[in-house]
């Protein structure tokens, strides 16, 4: 009992809670199970640790960054600033986590014993009708650190072990369920191109196509042809945002740059040692916002690194146990299909509909002060618009990244507020995350341990209404989208 204990001292010390080394011993792992020679392994254990140390760098740097915005906006009008976005989210549930004294590197068990469960679902397709496996795996990162704190904001006395089986079962389920009412969306708007959406906005996907559908059926001259909405142009300087750290940078400088020079030269000398005093107050401002993109790139390069081999992990074993299961991929996967320009017109109304939600927050002097982040108004909105204009059109695309827009600020000041993380600056901001994620939590704070089960059992029935709606084509158009399309009389084009 000694020996045992002493090794499980030792793993906990030295792995556990050192989630750099816990990600890279997954992917030497993983890599062995594929196969792959012991230097292979060796070098994905290598990428993985170290991006997974960088990311600690730029999640450092953006913490140090934001701390004397947040202190002056306290300070001045006691008010809370918080920025939507996965990795001030990350950031801000890890912070949250430690603060009531557990352990952040627990996120990495939990993403583990979610995907696991992810896997049997699908394993065990023929009685669940799950047919996708999860494997964007920086989202993973951040949905169970998210995932993480409201789980222990619901259940505070819970211990580590049920507390991790539990968000497993809860996360995986999610991540199963969720991707895989993107089959159907996905397959007719990439042509079967073989996957579905993992990302931040799954459940915001299928009502994003519904509400497409929903259109067309508005529109004679589109309901009869059965085409996709025309092509729109748009003017060439907003291809600029495009690029991620044009787009971050602008953002941060514009939101960042205001608060900063409401908040006065004086008080920020006082708070933020960095600020040199004979250094012009403008460019502090330029230098500060822009900093800010400055960490987001580390901090994405990091996730990049481990990423990258992590999934690479998780990709091999989910092919090698479950062939003919569909890989649950990054949204951006599907920015390549139908309208071009429908992704930044996405941007554009998504973006439009997040400033009037953070004007109205202001006129009625909300305690929460939301800051657009990059991916929610960029991810969300640009892949909502692609789904809505497939068969709805400019009409659908307007209405669906504006009202997402707006649900993202104002949920989102919501979320922050109840899960307590404004004071940590940041919330994951994501549709389904302010969305889905803010019910169940809402419903597991108050039922408590009624409202996860509840909330599992709500998910793992999700698939069999869909299959019963579509039994003959059901697993068709996951394995062969041509027969699909043979089968059903649409157009493969």
């Amino acid at each position: 009992m000694d020996i045992i204990l002493t090794i499980w001292s030792f793993f906990q010390t030295n792995i556990l809670t050192k989630p750099a080394f816990f990600v890279g011993i997954i992917v030497f792992i993983g890599y062995l199970l594929l196969r792959r020679p012991v230097y292979e392994a060796f070098a994905g254990f290598v990428k993985a640790t170290v991006g997974y140390l960088i990311l600690n760098v730029g999640s450092a740097g953006l913490t140090s960054n934001f701390r004397p915005i947040l202190s002056g906006l306290n300070t001045r009008f006691d008010l809370s600033a918080v920025v939507i976005d996965p990795y001030f989210g990350q950031n801000a549930a890890w912070s949250a986590i430690e603060s009531v004294g557990r352990a952040s590197s627990n996120t990495m068990v939990v993403l583990l014993v979610a995907f696991i469960f992810n896997l049997l679902l699908v394993a065990f397709r023929r009685w669940t009708k799950v047919r996708t496996v999860f494997i964007t795996g920086h989202i993973m990162v951040q949905q169970s650190a998210t995932a993480l704190w409201i789980m222990l904001f619901c259940f505070p006395v819970i211990r580590d072990v049920p507390l991790i089986i539990l968000l497993g079962i809860l996360l995986g389920s999610y991540w199963a369920v969720a991707s895989n009412l993107t089959v159907e969306p996905t397959q007719k708007l990439t042509e079967g191109a073989g996957f579905a959406v993992g990302h931040q906005q799954m459940i915001g996907v299928w009502l994003a196509d519904k509400i497409g559908c929903a259109f067309a059926r508005h529109d004679k001259k589109r309901r009869a042809s059965g085409k996709e909405a025309k092509e729109v142009k748009l003017p060439k300087f907003l291809s600029i945002f495009d690029d991620n750290v044009v787009a971050t940078g602008t953002l941060m400088l514009l939101f960042f740059g205001i608060i900063i020079a409401i908040l006065g030269k004086d008080l920020m000398h006082e708070i933020d040692t960095s600020f040199a005093g004979n250094q012009n107050f403008g460019f502090y401002i330029i230098e500060k916002a822009l900093n800010f993109a400055v960490y987001l790139s580390i901090l994405k390069l990091g996730v990049q690194m481990f990423v990258a081999e992590l999934t690479t992990s998780f990709q091999g074993i989910s092919e090698k146990l479950l062939p003919g299961s569909m890989p649950a991929i990054d949204c951006a996967a599907t920015f390549g299909f139908g309208s071009a320009n429908t992704v930044t017109l996405g941007f554009l109304f998504g973006a439009i509909g997040q400033f009037i939600a953070i004007a109205g927050l202001i006129i009625f002097r909300s305690p929460v002060l939301i800051i657009t982040g990059f991916i929610p108004v960029f991810f969300d909105n640009a892949t909502f618009a692609l789904f809505a204009h497939r068969k709805g059109g400019m009409k659908a695309v307007v209405a669906t990244a504006f009202c997402s827009g707006l649900i993202q600020v104002l949920l989102g000041a919501v979320c922050a507020s109840f899960f307590g993380l404004a004071q940590y600056g940041g919330w994951h901001g994501n549709f389904d995350i302010s969305t889905v994620w803010l019910a169940g939590g809402a419903l597991m704070k108050y039922t408590g341990y009624i409202g996860l089960a509840v909330c599992v059992a709500a998910l793992l029935v999700i698939p069999q209404i869909q299959y019963r709606r579509h039994k003959s084509t059901y697993f068709t158009i996951a394995e062969d989208y041509g027969k699909y399309c043979e089968m059903t009389g649409e157009e493969e084009r």
